[in-house]
């Protein structure tokens, strides 16, 4: 499929495409005119990519994380490893600290909310 194609699939800009083929995130094959042309799993690599944007890893985590999941289900390869987990268990760590500094920040707004509203 060509590229217009897979963004229309996906919902994924044009631009965002070719962004993650320049960072080994996503590959094509040339037409002999230059244009790209994407297997039908690729339209499963773009959703779990934005799945982990999403998720707040970086493009650089995650060209290291996508040789080590499956795109039909983006379960574990083969090519998992111990080290690879040690640094995704960091990452989770992040998010985790995250979500608590977010659920501390809601608090004090849902208190400010609170008094305002008795005023």
């Amino acid at each position: 499929m060509r590229i217009g194609e897979l963004a229309r699939r996906t919902g994924v800009s044009e631009r965002s495409l070719r962004y993650y083929e320049e960072r080994g995130l996503l590959a094509a094959d040339r037409t002999p005119g230059g244009q790209r042309e994407y297997t039908e799993t690729a339209v499963d690599r773009v959703i779990h990519i934005q799945e982990l944007y999403a998720a707040g890893l970086s493009s650089h985590t995650i060209a290291r994380l996508l040789p080590c999941m499956r795109d039909s289900d983006g379960g574990p390869s083969a090519a998992a490893t111990p080290k690879l987990a040690e640094s995704l268990a960091a990452e989770r760590a992040r998010i985790d600290e995250a979500i608590r500094d977010l659920r501390t920040s809601r608090a004090v707004l849902d208190d400010v909310i609170d008094a305002a509203l008795r005023r």
